[in-house]
This record gives C-alpha cells, sequence and structure tokens, in this order.
C-alpha cells in the first residue's frame, strides 16, 4: 500500500483528501502545520505528498526545501495564489505538480496517480547504476546527481530531468511543449514559461565549470537542443 502525506492546516481540507484517497487504497499521514509536516515525513517512507503552501510555523516552499535535501518523493503543492511567481517558485524548488484552491478531489486524486505512474514507469526503464555519460558531463538518474568534470552539481529535480531528456537524445531539437509533457506529464496544467525559466536556471549552474565539449543550445522559434562539440 502506498504511503502519502498530506499537510494542511485546513482541518476540512485534510479529512477530504484523507477519505478520498483512502477509497483509493493509499495509507494517509497527515500533519496540520509546516513543522508537524518535516517531522512527520522523517518518520518513515512516502510514495507522494500533498502540501499546502501557506501553513503556520513553516510554510510548504520551505518544507519543500526540506524535504529536498533527503528525498525526491513526489511532491504536489496547493495553494489559492495563483500568481506565477509563487506557481515558477513552487516548481523550481522541487515541487512535481501545483494545485489552485478551490479544487475537487477527484482532479487531486488524478494529479497524484499521474505523478506515481510516471515515477513507476521512469524506475522500471531505469537499470542498475545506469550513468549518463557525454564529454565531461555525467549523470546518475538514479541518485540524481550531476557532474562536470569533478565538480558535483547542486540541482532540482526537474533541472535533473530536462538535463537528462536533452542530455539523452543529442543533437535532437526538442519544442518548449514536447519538453513540458515529457518532464512534467500530460496532465500538468502549466505554460511553456515554465520550461523556459528552467531552462535559464540550469544553464546558470551548468556555466559554472567550463565544458567547451558540449552545451544546451536555443534553436530559435523551435526549441533547445543537447549539443556535443567532441565526443
Amino acid at each position: 500500500m502506498k504511503k502519502i502525506l498530506i499537510a494542511d492546516d485546513n482541518k476540512q481540507i485534510i479529512d477530504v483528501l484523507t477519505q478520498y484517497a483512502i477509497k483509493e487504497d493509499y495509507q494517509v499521514y497527515t500533519a496540520a502545520d509546516g513543522i508537524s509536516a518535516v517531522e512527520e515525513f522523517g518518520k518513515r517512507e512516502y510514495d507522494a505528498v500533498l502540501l499546502d503552501v501557506m501553513m503556520p510555523a513553516l510554510d510548504g516552499f520551505d518544507v519543500c526545501k526540506k524535504i529536498r535535501q533527503t528525498s525526491m518523493v513526489p511532491i504536489i503543492m496547493i495553494t489559492a495564489r495563483g500568481d506565477d511567481y509563487d506557481k515558477i517558485m513552487g516548481l523550481d524548488i522541487g515541487a512535481d505538480d501545483y494545485i489552485l484552491k478551490p479544487f475537487s478531489p477527484e482532479e487531486v486524486m488524478a494529479r497524484l496517480r499521474a505523478i506515481l505512474r510516471r515515477m513507476g514507469t521512469a524506475t522500471a526503464s531505469m537499470q542498475p547504476e545506469e550513468v549518463i555519460a557525454k564529454g565531461s558531463l555525467r549523470i546518475y538518474p538514479e541518485k540524481y546527481q550531476v557532474f562536470v568534470g569533478e565538480n558535483k552539481l547542486a540541482m532540482t529535480k526537474k533541472e535533473v530531468e530536462i538535463l537528462i531528456l536533452l542530455a539523452s537524445n543529442p543533437d535532437i531539437v526538442f519544442s518548449r511543449t514536447h519538453i513540458l509533457d515529457s518532464v512534467w506529464g500530460y496532465d500538468y496544467f502549466g505554460d511553456t514559461r515554465t520550461v523556459d525559466t528552467h531552462i535559464k536556471r540550469l544553464r546558470a549552474k551548468l556555466e559554472q565549470c567550463r565544458h567547451p565539449d558540449w552545451d544546451i543550445v536555443t534553436v530559435r522559434g523551435v526549441g533547445y537542443k543537447f549539443e556535443v562539440s567532441n565526443e
């Protein structure tokens, strides 16, 4: 039975989501504030986290950051704030999806199923100790680790997933829509600006180290590709 953590300071929301999650055969644990969410997360291995943004003691963004220090568990952020800045910030610090209140419990469960399905597919297709190596770049997909030469770079989950997609298919141009669908999934309701934001941050981190043998190139009017100069 898959375990999920639901963190929200609204008891009614917790009760409704818990009821629907139990119907779908999830084992549910709950927290009413950010500090309790972090403590609860540390007690066991979870398959997914539903995380409210506006919580007392510690907000959802800070909880997400703390979880990402030790785990790549799927995280769905839930909030009443619909600003693009908040949405991009949540995704950039490592959230996998973003749902606005008011929402239907059925939608939340559908998003949860979609994320767990993608995670299961990715795990099943991954070979033990798989390494993606292109010149000075090495990516360890199972560990979400990226090295340029001997330098290990700190990256978010989505940044690593974008890099895996591009580096695994050198010289193939991917449109922003294709990247959005491949990394966030067909069930994600965001727009292509999310891709541009993540590519910008990904490049900034990669540029901390010299890598003359490869680069992420913008193909104007189309999208992005991973270009290898000298393998």
